[in-house]
């Protein structure tokens, strides 16, 4: 168990600037193998992103039966993170990884197979569980990793380039999503199926060369994965969880830290969702999917821009992470409702480019605060509690703002969810003035 503060402390007195061209070959290879694989994954995943909404409106959901099913993927991620997290600390990340992909492969088929709501609330469930198995896995493998062949290098901007790479994916998965619905659309429902389910198709046979790729790239240190190691590792998960837990509520920094992200992600999540509903109606109807795709790759293209230029963002506040944090959020907070405001579409475009680089820029700083309070053997729980309570957020504002959006509108929900922005500004004060009592 860490001392309250003591690696904060540590980390902020030991750890040097980054420099690319200065890291060893070993530690550029391995920040280079984990922005592939996020590519990679990423890309499958935003194949589908871009139009899950639209899909489920052509399977004859509502906005709030849409807003359900995204709260049954929070729900089950949020009860199965921890465990997950505590077994991959546990066996091992690669093997917890592998079902991770299994999961989304059989949700991918799930979704493809129906248009019965419960057959669908079954599919987003399991996406959930694919989500809770990522969680707190390769993450915490590229990081202890890093702190090995690069020791006393301050991580953020290796973190910065793997969430680029990670939105870069999303963003040219995105574009590609929204294109085959327009190009093969007809084709698809010729044979039965809706113009959406090619981009599900594509996603299904990207996800098997991520699999693939986990297999031969990524190296971990084996880890005993008999019978009995297993149900030891399941056995040695609530000790994990207990400890993790225990860390939350008694570090100050983590816990103000954690509840700042739920609330940020009550304002924000419910944005993502729901925009695309919104703004197709003020694009011509012959192009529409394909610009949804690639309005939903400019909102990734534009968080991978956010997460390169954090670190000198962070720079700008002398590294000060908290500091940041609490800008980023505060700009949000405006941001969301100017997005709000908006009612053609090339206003929107320009409102919804700034809000998502602002979220690119958000990711890191958090990221980097978390990391130095953790120790190695807890990294995958701590990772996985943190999605928890994120997910947590995430759960209670799509009901809480897709019920009023279903009601009212879309931008009088998120103008709501803006208040959520402004109490996480308020706690990340809070996260400042501990921050500088805890460093002196």
């Amino acid at each position: 168990m860490l001392g309250r503060g003591s690696v904060i402390v540590a980390g902020m007195s030991t750890d040097i600037d980054f420099s690319f061209t200065v890291l060893t070959g070993p530690a550029r290879r391995h920040i280079r193998v984990f922005q592939i694989h996020q590519f990679l994954d990423r890309f499958a995943m935003g194949l589908t992103v871009a139009v899950v909404a639209l899909a489920l409106t052509d399977r004859g959901m509502d906005l709030f039966q849409i807003s359900l099913l995204f709260g049954v993927y929070s729900v089950t991620t949020m009860t199965l993170e921890l465990p997950f997290g505590g077994l991959a600390d546990s066996i091992g990340r690669k093997p917890v990884f592998f079902t991770a992909v299994v999961a989304s492969l059989i949700s991918l088929a799930l979704f493809l197979a129906t248009r019965n709501f419960y057959v669908l609330a079954l599919s987003f469930a399991f996406i959930g569980f694919g989500r809770a198995l990522r969680s707190g896995t390769l993450d915490a493998w590229f990081v202890e990793t890093f702190k090995t062949i690069a020791p006393n290098v301050d991580v953020q901007p290796a973190l910065a380039k793997a969430q680029s790479a990670n939105a870069m994916g999303l963003a040219f998965g995105a574009i590609l999503g929204g294109l085959l619905p327009d190009i093969l659309g007809s084709v698809a429902t010729r044979v039965g199926f809706g113009i959406y389910d090619v981009s599900y198709v594509a996603s299904f046979g990207v996800m098997l060369g991520v699999f693939v790729f986990t297999m031969v790239a990524i190296v971990e240190a084996p880890r005993p994965t008999s019978g009995r190691a297993l149900r030891q590792g399941f056995a040695n998960v609530p000790r994990v969880i207990r400890e993790a837990g225990r860390l939350a509520l008694k570090h100050p920094i983590l816990s103000v830290l954690l509840t700042a992200q739920a609330f940020f992600l009550m304002a924000t999540n419910p944005v993502e969702v729901i925009w695309p509903t919104h703004a197709k109606p003020m694009i011509d109807a012959d192009y529409a999917n394909t610009l949804i795709g690639v309005l939903t790759a400019t909102y990734f293209f534009s968080n991978a821009l956010g997460a390169s230029v954090s670190p000198h963002v962070s720079r700008l506040f002398k590294r000060r992470h908290a500091v940041t944090l609490a800008a980023t959020f505060a700009c949000l907070a405006g941001l969301q409702i100017l997005l709000a405001l908006q009612g053609h579409i090339i206003g929107f475009l320009l409102a919804f480019i700034v809000y998502s680089v602002f979220l690119g820029v958000s990711e890191t700083p958090e990221s980097s605060i978390l990391h130095r309070c953790v120790a190695d053997r807890q990294r995958s729980t701590m990772l996985s509690l943190r999605s928890l309570i994120k997910q947590l957020g995430a759960a209670v504002g799509l009901v809480l703002v897709g019920a009023i959006a279903d009601v009212y509108s879309a931008p009088v929900a998120w103008s709501v969810g803006a208040i959520f922005l402004v109490i996480a500004v308020i706690l990340t004060l809070v996260l400042v003035i501990r921050l500088e009592v805890e460093t002196g």
